[in-house]
């Protein structure tokens, strides 16, 4: 998976530097409380069937508790998107975070050299983020982060392939804690999805707002 090997920077909410591990130092029993139910109902969400989903190693070091998960959008044979989700927990807060929990994000996907020239798509796909939380009636704080295009052009024995663009979208954000100091990391992670998919260029899983704007598909995504 692409995005699974990028690192994010916690400036723009990421993970720069960031150790592979199981991010959950001590006994299973010593974890905290919220933390374990932040978890379990991140495993218990129901996503989309387009979107494949599996956990794997959390950085070290961001904070006491993490827990990973890579996504894929996936149309037949071919990827369209992908992307890691990190859910971070500090009991003792994080001043940076104003909480006790962040959410952090890496998404990727392949453009038309055409779109990726919009010079309005940064703020559109920031949009993105921002209206796939806000649709699923989510409250949080201190958002950061960036979007990135970025075009490739090949020469040489490479030169019969078309041009190819990318866009990446970097960002983190502090889930409100509600009953028991959880946030509901289920509606996070199905918004999250919904941005997968966004980003993917499909259709919204259900009705939806028509003035939303979706990527086009891609002319080849990737074969699996």
């Amino acid at each position: 998976m692409a995005a699974a090997q990028g690192r994010l920077s916690d400036g723009a909410g990421g993970m720069d530097d960031a150790k592979e591990g199981d991010g959950n130092a001590g006994r299973a029993d010593q974890v905290p409380l919220p933390f374990r139910a932040a978890v379990d109902a991140l495993r218990a969400a129901r996503l989309r069937p387009q979107v494949e989903i599996e956990q794997v190693p959390p950085p070290q070091r961001l904070a006491p508790y993490a827990y990973a998960l890579e996504a894929t959008v996936v149309d037949g044979e071919q990827d369209l998107a992908d992307g890691r989700l990190v859910l971070l927990h500090d009991p003792a807060g994080h001043d940076a975070w104003r909480g006790t929990f962040r959410l952090v994000t890496l998404v990727r996907a392949e453009l038309e050299p055409e779109m990726a020239a919009d010079p309005l798509l940064p703020e559109v796909c920031w949009s993105w983020l921002t209206g796939a939380l806000q649709a699923r009636g989510l409250t949080y704080g201190e958002p950061s982060g960036t979007v990135t295009r970025a075009g490739s052009h090949y020469f040489g024995g490479l030169s019969a392939r078309p041009p190819a663009s990318q866009i990446e979208i970097r960002a983190s954000w502090t889930p409100r804690e509600g009953l028991g100091g959880v946030p509901d990391t289920g509606a996070h992670l199905a918004a999250w999805c919904d941005l997968l998919a966004q980003v993917a260029g499909l259709p919204p899983a259900g009705p939806g707002d028509a003035s939303v704007v979706t990527l086009p598909q891609r002319r080849g995504p990737q074969s699996r």
